[in-house]
């Protein structure tokens, strides 16, 4: 699956699409950083003013990493994983 192509999954048509918007502009701006960059960026992302207009539940957030998982492999898939439980024990 292209990058692109997620935005379009069914599995998110609940979703807001204000929502998912914001998802592909982050997506576009993380394009080309490292695994050790993006960690970083995602965390500042997450606390731009602003951001906390655009919260996500978890449903929401466990949906959109499933659709972004599709086509994947596993090692990516590992990679993904690991960063989503980076960034829950952050948020704690």
């Amino acid at each position: 699956m292209s990058d692109m192509n997620w935005f379009d999954n069914p599995a998110l048509q609940n979703i807001d699409p204000a929502k998912l918007q914001m998802l592909l502009s982050m997506s576009d701006q993380a394009k080309g950083k490292s695994q050790a960059d993006l960690l970083p960026f995602l965390m500042s992302a997450m606390s731009q003013p602003g951001s906390s207009k655009m919260n996500f539940s978890q449903d929401e957030m466990d949906t959109i990493i499933n659709v972004m998982k599709i086509g994947k492999s596993p090692q990516e898939i590992r990679k993904m994983d690991r960063m989503c439980a980076i960034l829950k024990q952050m948020r704690r």
